[in-house]
């Protein structure tokens, strides 16, 4: 499946998990490390390749590479850059994956101008490496992450400090947090737009689909209400709400919108429409993706999806099949990127590994040392990408 004037080398695509931040326990994660994906970046990009797959999403990591103040080191994301190049893969890179520098948090509009620095500054170190159009996510999920950082402790010190009774500081207001990432990715694009007139943004958030538990009016607003959370965002960036913060409908170049099984759920119970068990309140796929389209005109991809255990191939299969209905019902989808392609730590609990990956990272005294493939998820992939 390929889409006319699409900027992507291939349909389908690899991404690699990247986040970043402090979480909760005042951990700081790396994800790309914790895989040993920045060690084995060869190897990886060559099974990518060798799958098929011509493009792969990574993160530089705003946290990782600000090392002091106007300092950055992008030397990683160079390597990733090279190994990619001599593969013949292209990177679709996200800039901010969660984590911000230790003397920022995200209630803190000193945020944006900084952001913008650092965004000119990856837009420098990587144009002379990545053959164009050279596309940039600048922030990844700024719903989840506004949502996250105001209402748990998962962004840590970044974002909302929950006392010990779970309460949230009432102080912190998700939609601020939301506006103030909006600014920051419209800063971000306007700088690298400066190094890099050609770039394209692919602005990505998750797709969810809220089923109201009962024939109760009230439930039913409510699952209305909810579900249109997931707007805002897109809304704000495109200038249709907020048009304050600078946002136009050019801002919206490509849209990225992920899914997962547990994007559906209901009200006000927040249980998940089990996907396995065929629940007949979900909504396909496809059907998410022509409202997306409907609501925005603008090309899109599925920037994450994937499942976990014995359900990843059926997933996958389900997956292709709806992106093909998509596409006979006039989507313009351009691709479906799997995520993430090794299994990784949970963000909360790193000592727990979730067995969601293409490949299993094969581990010893808590150091990753090679992959040990999946053979029914990989042999659906071949499948699928023919």
């Amino acid at each position: 499946m390929k889409t006319v004037g699409s900027p992507f080398r291939s349909f389908w695509m690899g991404g690699y998990e990247g986040a970043d931040h402090v979480n909760g326990g005042g951990q700081a994660l790396d994800m790309v490390r914790a895989t040993g994906h920045d060690r084995f970046l060869e190897a990886d990009y060559a099974a990518v390749r060798r799958l098929g797959l011509r493009c792969v999403r990574e993160s530089v990591g705003w946290r990782l590479t600000e090392v002091g103040p106007a300092e950055w080191d992008f030397e990683r994301a160079k390597r990733m850059a090279r190994a990619a190049r001599r593969q013949g893969l292209q990177v679709l890179w996200t800039l901010m994956h969660y984590g911000v520098p230790p003397d920022l948090t995200l209630l803190d509009d000193a945020l944006v101008p900084r952001f913008a620095r650092f965004a000119a500054q990856a837009a420098r170190a990587l144009l002379p490496l990545c053959p164009g159009p050279r596309v940039y996510t600048p922030i990844n999920e700024i719903s989840f992450l506004s949502w996250a950082a105001s209402s748990t402790n998962a962004m840590g010190p970044a974002g909302a400090h929950v006392g010990d009774a779970g309460a949230e500081d009432s102080r912190v207001s998700g939609f601020e947090v939301k506006r103030r990432l909006v600014r920051a990715a419209l800063a971000g694009m306007a700088a690298i737009r400066e190094v890099d007139p050609e770039a394209r943004f692919l602005h990505v958030e998750p797709v969810v689909h809220v089923a109201p538990g009962d024939d109760g009016e009230e439930t039913r607003a409510l699952a209305q209400r909810i579900a249109s959370f997931q707007w805002q965002a897109f809304d704000m960036l495109a200038g249709r709400m907020e048009p304050g913060l600078g946002g136009g409908e050019d801002a919206l170049d490509w849209i990225g919108l992920n899914h997962y099984h547990s994007s559906q759920w209901e009200v006000p119970s927040e249980k998940r429409l089990a996907w396995h068990l065929g629940d007949p309140r979900r909504m396909p796929l496809s059907e998410l993706l022509r409202q997306v389209w409907e609501r925005y005109g603008k090309p899109l991809i599925v920037a994450e999806t994937g499942h976990i255990g014995r359900g990843r191939a059926d997933w996958l299969l389900d997956v292709a099949s709806e992106a093909r209905r998509a596409i006979d019902r006039g989507v313009p989808l351009a691709g479906v990127c799997l995520y993430p392609m090794l299994d990784r730590p949970d963000w909360h609990e790193p000592q727990r590994w979730h067995r969601s990956g293409l490949w299993h990272v094969v581990r010893q005294g808590g150091t990753a040392v090679g992959r040990r493939r999946v053979g029914a998820y990989e042999r659906a992939v071949k499948g699928v990408v023919g």
